[in-house]
């Protein structure tokens, strides 16, 4: 049944699902990669198969602006469009708020956009957003919310909040296809614990098919994402879908995964693939264009079971790239978006055979990858 999610198994906090969509069941812990576009950067649907990815990510706010409504529309919608036949959940452009302040205003009806591309105006309510969504046939649609920057003054919060609350209502009125697409809430209040109690009473009691976490890595520090993660998490209900919006380094999908959470989505693999950088599930990230790389013919991650570490060296890597050849971005964010699949793969392995905390334990510890990884902004048209 759409919408149905079931706990399979759980190690401490940690614990493994399914979630059954329209398009397929998906595994959790799941990392989702971003498609921003209708597109992961630099890799087709087929790779992401190969790689064991499930869902994938999209905006409505950039789709709405580039294709358009009417071109998905005759396409068929967005599965079609871009040939994956996979789940699809859809950000609803509440984050655009937060990074497009200059070219947005706001009030208690909706935003008006000036797109980033032309200029041009367009109005986002609840009602549209959940319209677009619909019609674009994704199987899980974001209700839309206001997110805001850290730190804000309480007031800014406090109004984020109940308009966050007040538009969820409104966007769970408007469904009109809730047996193909769920709508997921989004608790908001940035770093007060009272506030997002507040926020998560208000979504929990539209009884919505999943929850999302917002509002965190947007300014705030590692210590605090990882407070508000864990206290927000626990205001949840556990029979629903918990997702940790816009976190995706090894060291926080595995901090989020022991807090219980099972959805997570980010930039970070595929950006850092494009930049040359490397991610690995036991040690520190690194620069592969670094010398000590360019005589190197061991794989990129001995510990990844992934194409491009089967078959090509750090050294040749480290050749692409220092050539300016775009193979080299292309190879590197396959192995990275592989590696996050692989450790929630592993993740679920260690949940069902409640080893959960020995895994954990081996990935946090002192001079693993958690200290090196840093949190990425969107920036607005470049966000895979």
């Amino acid at each position: 049944m759409i919408g149905e999610f079931v706990v399979h198994a759980t190690s401490g906090d940690a614990r493994c699902a399914t979630l059954t969509t329209a398009h397929g069941e998906v595994a959790t812990p799941c990392f989702m990669p971003v498609g921003t576009l209708g597109d992961v950067k630099l890799l087709e649907p087929r790779d992401l198969h190969e790689i064991g990815s499930r869902i994938v990510l999209a905006n409505a706010y950039h789709l709405w602006l580039r294709p358009g409504r009417e071109t998905l529309a005759a396409a068929g919608g967005i599965h079609r469009f871009m040939a994956w036949d996979g789940p699809i959940l859809t950000d609803s452009g509440g984050y655009q708020v937060f990074s497009l302040e200059s070219r947005r205003t706001i009030d208690d009806e909706g935003v008006t956009f000036r797109s980033h591309l032309d200029g041009s105006t367009h109005r986002f309510t609840p009602e549209t957003v959940v319209e677009f969504q619909e019609e674009l046939g994704v199987d899980v649609a974001m209700a839309f919310d206001e997110c805001v920057k850290l730190p804000s003054p309480r007031e800014d919060l406090e109004r984020a909040v109940d308009r966050t609350t007040a538009w969820a209502e409104r966007c769970a009125a408007a469904r009109r296809r809730s047996d193909r697409t769920m709508l997921f809430g989004i608790v908001q209040g940035g770093l007060d614990e009272e506030l997002r109690a507040r926020s998560a009473e208000g979504l929990v009691a539209l009884d919505l098919p999943g929850y999302a976490i917002g509002g965190l890595s947007v300014g705030e520090t590692r210590a605090e994402m990882d407070r508000l993660a864990h206290f927000t998490a626990a205001l949840l209900p556990a029979h629903k879908p918990r997702y940790l919006m816009g976190v995706g380094t090894v060291r926080d999908l595995v901090a989020g995964i022991d807090r219980g959470i099972d959805l997570f989505d980010c930039v970070y693999p595929t950006r850092s693939g494009r930049h040359g950088r490397a991610l690995t599930r036991a040690g520190p990230e690194f620069n592969v264009r670094n010398a000590g790389n360019v005589r190197d013919f061991g794989p990129l991650d001995p510990d990844c079971d992934c194409r491009v570490c089967a078959t090509y060296t750090k050294g040749y890597v480290a050749h692409l790239f220092r050539a300016g050849e775009t193979l080299g971005q292309r190879l590197l964010s396959y192995h990275n978006v592989a590696a996050l699949t692989g450790l929630v793969r592993a993740a679920r392995a260690a949940i069902e055979n409640d080893r959960w905390v020995t895994f954990r334990d081996a990935l946090l510890a002192p001079g693993s990858e958690g200290a090196s990884m840093r949190l990425l902004e969107n920036e607005p048209g470049e966000q895979g």
